[in-house]
C-alpha cells in the first residue's frame, strides 16, 4: 500500500488531486481511497489531501499519520503546515519550489528523500495561471509509480472537460521535469 498526504491551500486544487489519482489507480484496477481534511477555513488557509492506493482491498478507514510520500504544492507549507510530521524514515516528499534539492534540504533540514519541481513556473506557461495541483500530479507518479502518467488522461477529461489538454499536458511536463535523488 503507497499512503500519501498531499499540503495545499484551499483553492490550489488539493482534494481534487487526491481524488484523480484515485480514480486512475481504481481504472488500473488497484484499490484506492481518496479523502480531505479541513474545517470551514477560507480560500488560501492550508489543507490536507489522502490518498491509499494498493493492489489489496483497503480496511484502513483512518486518517494517515505516517505517510509514505508528502506532496506540498506551495513551499511554505513546509513548517506552516508541518509537512514532514509523520513521513516514513524512508518516505519522500515532493515540492514545488524553483530551488535545489540541496538548497530545500538545507533550509528545512530534511532527512528524507526529496524531489523538486517548478510547478508554478510550469502552470503559468501553460494554464496562465499558477494553479498547481494537475502539474504536481506529474511529479507524485515519476516519483512513485502510484499510477501509469496514462492512467491520469481519463479522469482529467472526464474532470476539466474542453480546458483537459492543457491539464494533462502540464501534468506530462512536470512528469520529465522533476528532479529526484538518486
Amino acid at each position: 500500500m503507497i499512503e500519501v498526504r498531499i499540503h495545499g491551500r484551499g483553492g490550489q486544487g488539493a482534494v481534487t488531486s487526491a481524488e484523480l489519482i484515485a480514480l486512475a489507480a481504481i481504472a488500473e484496477g488497484k484499490y484506492a481511497q481518496a479523502f480531505p481534511s479541513f474545517g470551514p477555513e477560507r480560500r488560501g488557509a492550508p489543507v490536507l489531501a489522502f490518498i491509499r492506493t494498493s493492489d489489496q482491498p483497503i480496511r484502513i478507514r483512518s486518517g494517515i499519520l505516517k505517510p509514505d510520500v508528502v506532496v506540498v504544492l506551495d513551499e511554505p507549507l513546509i513548517t506552516v503546515g508541518n509537512a514532514l510530521s509523520g513521513l516514513k524514515k524512508d518516505g519522500t516528499i515532493i515540492i514545488n519550489t524553483q530551488k535545489s534539492i540541496q538548497e530545500i534540504k538545507e533550509q528545512y533540514n530534511i532527512t528524507a528523500k526529496v524531489a523538486v519541481v517548478n510547478a508554478t513556473k510550469i502552470a503559468r506557461e501553460v494554464l496562465g495561471l499558477p494553479i498547481t495541483n494537475t502539474t504536481m500530479l506529474g511529479a507524485l507518479v515519476k516519483v512513485t509509480g502510484i499510477v501509469q502518467i496514462e492512467s491520469l488522461v481519463s479522469p482529467l477529461k472526464h474532470r476539466f472537460g474542453r480546458i483537459a489538454e492543457k491539464n494533462i499536458s502540464v501534468c506530462r511536463r512536470a512528469y520529465e521535469e522533476t528532479v529526484t535523488e538518486v
